[in-house]
């Protein structure tokens, strides 16, 4: 997973980078910039029969093992499960091809984004923190809310808080590019959908529950029942915009079965391995590819520069514990 090798590219994912730091009242060493707090389980994942029609990716044959990490959305590593800041939730899958060959699925549970470059986006986020709702308005979100209908359309979208990790969807942010093994190509974006189907907590239900509750919930059942997925892809048809993380396709667009993701162990929190898990939004594997979309590479960038700090925090952590 290199960093990009453009000089200017680079200096924009680390601007977006502070950018997160500024919405997240500065840096929390050893979190994420975004989706801090969160919980890994191991499970497995089999293709189905249609995904071999789709790509020649391997995992798209067969059974392939995995990892799971779902997440609530700020950078805050306290965030409480039911507050408003904790959504959209997160989804990142690892499939592990062999030793050190993976490819990853980053996903969260509203299907769009609300920037359509990383220069959108760090003025977004600088806007967020930029804005006091005691001053006088409009502040600078509202300004920039007023100048960017996909990005009020993201921030207005309903985001309801799921009764379970396992009874919530999640949505790539992106398209990818399938290819066959005759070569035949076709651009898709994943949907990741609960075996249960959603279950959503009204106002009152939210309110009740705990800070940690998904968290304790999911680690509950787990322990007596996999938790199941399926993960379907959304075909774009000619003339859809492939290009741009806000602009969605209808739901009318085909959607083929890609397998079924089946998660039977926790990662325990101890495990320092888990924090050290850099996800990748470019799948780099034979078969899926990026689509032209000017999101990719600043995420990874942002994705490999935050889990570098992330880890250099870790080994400082551990020296000063063994000093």
């Amino acid at each position: 997973m290199p960093l990009s090798t453009d000089n200017k590219e680079l200096a924009l994912s680390r601007d977006v980078l502070e950018a997160f730091d500024g919405v997240n009242g500065g840096v929390h060493p050893g979190f994420r910039p975004a989706h801090a707090k969160g919980v890994m389980l191991t499970g497995v994942f089999n293709a189905s029969p249609e995904a071999a029609t789709l790509t020649r990716a391997p995992h798209a044959h067969g059974e392939t093992r995995l990892t799971v990490r779902f997440s609530d959305f700020a950078g805050i590593p306290t965030v409480a499960d039911n507050s408003e800041f904790a959504s959209p939730r997160g989804c990142a899958i690892r499939f592990h091809l062999g030793p050190h060959v993976h490819t990853d699925i980053i996903a969260h549970s509203h299907d769009g984004f609300p920037a359509r470059t990383a220069e959108e986006l760090e003025s977004f986020l600088h806007a967020i923190a930029a804005s006091d709702p005691s001053k006088p308005h409009p502040n600078a979100i509202e300004q920039f809310l007023g100048t960017h209908p996909h990005t009020l359309r993201f921030v207005q979208a309903p985001k309801p808080i799921p009764t379970s990790f396992a009874r919530e969807s999640f949505y790539a942010v992106s398209a990818f590019k399938f290819t066959t093994a005759n070569g035949a190509s076709r651009f898709g974006r994943y949907r990741i959908l609960p075996e249960l189907g959603n279950e959503y907590l009204d106002e009152a239900g939210a309110a009740a529950k705990g800070a940690d509750f998904l968290l304790e919930e999911i680690k509950q059942r787990v322990a007596s029942n996999p938790v199941k997925f399926n993960i379907i892809v959304q075909l774009a048809e000619d003339g859809d915009t492939v290009d741009d993380a806000t602009v969605r396709w209808p739901d009318s667009r085909p959607q083929v079965r890609f397998g079924e993701i089946s998660l039977t162990a926790l990662v325990p929190q101890s495990d320092t391995e888990r924090r050290r898990y850099i996800f990748d939004p470019i799948p780099r594997v034979d078969g899926i590819e990026a689509s032209s979309d000017p999101l990719f590479q600043p995420r990874a960038d942002v994705y490999l520069l935050s889990g570098r700090r992330r880890r250099a925090a870790d080994e400082q952590q551990a020296k000063t514990a063994t000093a």
